[in-house]
C-alpha cells in the first residue's frame, strides 16, 4: 500500500525550503493531488547521508531529492536514481532543452540518459559592497594610504589588500572571508579556485588527479596566509559554509567575499538584509600567471529509484522547472536556472546584475564528474584544514594527500 505522503530531501537554505512548499502547493491546486509534502531540510553532510550513504533514494524513503553536481555520478553508478529520459521523451519540460545554458544540463547525461533537471545555479564570482567603493571619502582614504584609486580587486594580492583597508572590527564589518568550514565541498571549491586561477589543472597529462603542482603549492601558502590575517578575515571564517558566509554579507558584516552567485541575488530579497541595493558582482581574481575562473556547480532534482510516487515525481519537477517556477525560486532569493529568468526584467529590476549569469556561465570550470569523487573531496578537504591550521610544510601536505588519492584512483 503506497503511503499517503510525497518526500522530498531538501538543502537546507530558507530560498529552497519556501519555494518547494509553494510550488507544491500550486501543483496540488493544478493537478487535484492530495498526498501531503513532506519535505525534510538537511544541511549539506546529513542530506548526503540520507540519500546515498543510507541508500534513502533506493529504498524508498525519498520520492524526489536535491542534489548537486558533486554526488550526481555516484547516484547514477550506484542506480540511486531514475532515468527522466523515457519521461521528457513522451512529456518534456517546457522549452527543453533550449530554454537553459547547456553548462546546467550535461553533468547529468550518461550513456544518453538524462537523470536530473536543473533547480538552483550560481556559479561562484566575486562580490562586493558597491556602496562602499563607491563612497568619496573611502577613496580619498585608500588613495591616502595607498597612493593609487580604490577599485574592485583583479588579482588576489589586491583582494587581501583591500580587504585589510575595509576591515573595521569596531564597526562590526571586516573585509572578507572564506567558506572555510570543512564539509568536503567548500575548502575542495576553494582549493580548486586557487589552483585554476593560478594556471593549474586539477589532471595531469595523463588524466590523473593532481593536487600537488606548483600552482596548488603557490594557492596553499596565499590561502594559509589569508585565513591567518585577522587584519583581513572575518574571525568565524573557519566555521562559515558558504550559506554562513552569504548570511554574514546580508547583514553587512562583509566588504567583499568569493561566494555563489545566489548570496548576491539573495542580499535584495531576505527581508534581513541590510544591504539591499548595495551589493554587485565581479570576476574571481586572479594569481600571478592566471586569469579569474569561476566554478559551476549546480543543484538538480532528482527521483529517488525506489520511489513509490514516480509518475507524480516526474510531474511535479516538470511543472517546477517551467518559466513561472523557475521565477518564483529567484524571487524567494535562490538562483533560477533558465535563461528566461537570467533576463526577465523584473527580476534584473530587483538584481540588476542577474543578466550576469549568462557571461559568468562562459568563463568557468566545473568538479570532475567521478563515481569515487566524494573520497577525494575529503582528501582535499583534509589538506586544505591542514594548511589552515597547522604550521606543516605545505609541499609536504600536498605531496601526503596526492599518495592518498593515488591509492583511491587505484582501487
Amino acid at each position: 500500500m503506497k503511503r499517503n505522503k510525497f518526500r522530498i530531501a531538501v538543502r537546507k537554505f530558507d530560498a529552497f525550503e519556501n519555494s518547494i512548499d509553494k510550488i507544491w502547493a500550486s501543483f496540488c491546486k493544478k493537478t487535484k493531488c492530495n498526498l501531503e509534502l513532506e519535505a525534510i531540510p538537511y544541511d549539506l553532510h546529513p542530506l548526503y547521508d540520507t540519500i546515498l550513504k543510507e541508500n534513502g533514494l533506493t529504498n524508498g524513503t525519498w520520492d524526489i531529492s536535491l542534489i548537486n553536481t558533486d554526488w550526481i555520478t555516484e547516484a547514477y553508478t550506484s542506480n540511486a536514481i531514475e532515468d527522466l529520459t523515457p519521461y521528457i521523451n513522451k512529456n518534456a519540460p517546457e522549452d527543453f532543452p533550449n530554454g537553459w545554458s547547456r553548462s546546467l544540463l550535461y553533468k547529468q547525461e550518461f550513456n544518453d540518459k538524462i537523470v536530473g533537471l536543473p533547480f538552483h545555479d550560481g556559479p561562484e564570482c566575486l562580490i562586493y559592497r558597491k556602496d562602499l567603493f563607491e563612497s568619496i571619502e573611502e577613496n580619498v582614504a585608500f588613495c591616502e594610504e595607498h597612493g593609487k584609486p580604490l577599485k574592485v580587486p583583479k588579482t588576489w594580492d589586491e583582494l587581501i589588500e583591500v580587504a585589510e583597508f575595509f576591515n573595521r572590527p569596531e564597526d562590526n564589518l571586516f573585509g572578507t572571508t572564506f567558506a572555510a568550514f570543512p564539509d568536503g565541498h567548500n575548502t575542495v571549491f576553494d582549493f580548486c579556485l586557487q589552483l585554476w586561477t593560478r594556471g593549474g589543472e586539477l589532471f595531469d597529462d595523463k588524466n590523473n588527479i593532481l593536487l600537488n603542482s606548483q600552482q596548488a603549492k603557490e594557492g596553499m601558502e596565499f590561502y594559509r596566509k589569508a585565513l591567518q590575517n585577522t587584519n583581513a578575515i572575518h574571525p568565524d571564517s573557519i566555521n562559515f559554509d558558504s550559506v554562513k558566509a552569504g548570511i554574514a554579507f546580508s547583514k553587512g558584516n562583509l566588504a567583499i567575499m568569493i561566494n555563489w552567485f545566489g548570496f548576491a541575488s539573495m542580499c535584495e530579497f531576505i527581508k534581513d538584509s541590510k544591504v539591499k541595493g548595495k551589493v554587485d558582482i565581479a570576476n574571481i581574481p586572479a594569481g600571478p600567471n592566471g586569469k579569474g575562473t569561476s566554478l559551476n556547480a549546480y543543484w538538480m532534482y532528482v527521483i529517488g529509484s525506489g520511489s513509490e510516487h514516480k509518475d507524480l515525481a516526474y510531474d511535479f519537477i516538470k511543472y517546477a522547472v517551467n518559466k513561472k517556477n523557475d521565477k518564483l525560486l529567484t524571487l524567494e532569493g535562490a538562483i533560477g536556472c533558465r535563461k528566461s529568468t537570467w533576463h526577465d526584467k523584473e527580476v534584473n529590476k530587483e538584481v540588476p546584475y542577474y543578466h550576469k549569469l549568462e557571461a559568468l556561465h562562459k568563463n568557468t570550470h566545473s568538479l570532475p564528474r567521478k563515481s569515487n569523487w566524494s573520497e577525494i573531496a575529503c582528501v582535499i578537504d583534509q589538506l586544505v584544514l591542514e594548511v589552515i591550521n597547522t604550521s606543516k610544510d605545505i609541499a609536504s601536505i600536498l605531496d601526503s594527500a596526492q599518495k592518498e588519492v593515488n591509492i583511491i584512483e587505484s582501487l
